[in-house]
């Protein structure tokens, strides 16, 4: 038997939701479902091995070709880009990065450079460049709304899901920017040398998405 195809999984809800498709498809995870702290781990049916990886990590560990696959957001595919292929649309793990500012204030009105706080600012600048608007990006690690409640920021970019921590902190949506969900990532050696296996793996995927 050949080698096992590596898939690197962000940690975490995507992890669960791919096992869970994983064993959609009839194969035996539970050697993921009781990892334990182990972090490499065998689905010998599928011959696949899993790796569990932090999402920026799963984008590093495919690129340099220590993993096959992938499975990760597309807002960290849309932050880091990086020179591997996106295959599928998983369909889970579904939000979106939207604008968000202080409730009933116009962002958009009067002439200065606006202030833009954000986890991800190669998305919001992007995003801005694409309106031809010039603003100042302000990297915040943890929670960006407070951002504007300090007045740090006019707005910040960040992901939403549901919209109740933005509202709760008294922001609300002004524009959605693009939506994510988790997608299927393959390095770009693998994919030429491993073409039959990655393939016959797609193919199983996009059936049962389908149903």
């Amino acid at each position: 038997m050949a080698k096992p195809l590596r898939i690197a999984l962000t940690k975490g809800r995507l992890e669960k939701d791919t096992i869970g498709l994983l064993e959609g498809l009839g194969y035996d995870c539970s050697a993921v479902r009781e990892k334990g702290r182990r972090l490499i781990l065998p689905i010998p049916d599928a011959n696949l091995e899993v790796v569990l990886a932090k999402a920026n990590d799963v984008i590093t560990y495919v690129e340099h070709g220590v993993c096959d696959l992938g499975v990760v957001g597309k807002d960290t595919i849309i932050e880091m880009q990086g020179k591997f292929f996106e295959l599928v649309d998983l369909g889970f793990g579904r939000c979106r990065f939207a604008l968000a500012a202080k409730k009933d204030t116009d962002f958009y009105s009067g002439f200065g450079v606006k202030s833009i706080a954000t986890k991800y600012p190669n998305v919001a600048r992007r995003f801005f460049e694409s309106k031809g608007m010039d603003v100042d990006i302000v990297k915040i690690e943890g929670s960006v709304e407070l951002a504007p409640l300090l007045g740090l920021a006019d707005g910040i970019v960040d992901i939403v899901e549901t919209g109740v921590t933005l509202r709760e902190n008294g922001l609300e949506v002004v524009e959605d920017v693009v939506p994510i969900s988790a997608r299927l990532i393959a390095n770009t050696v693998s994919l030429k040398l491993r073409q039959t296996e990655i393939e016959a793996l797609i193919r199983k995927i996009e059936e049962a998405l389908q149903k």
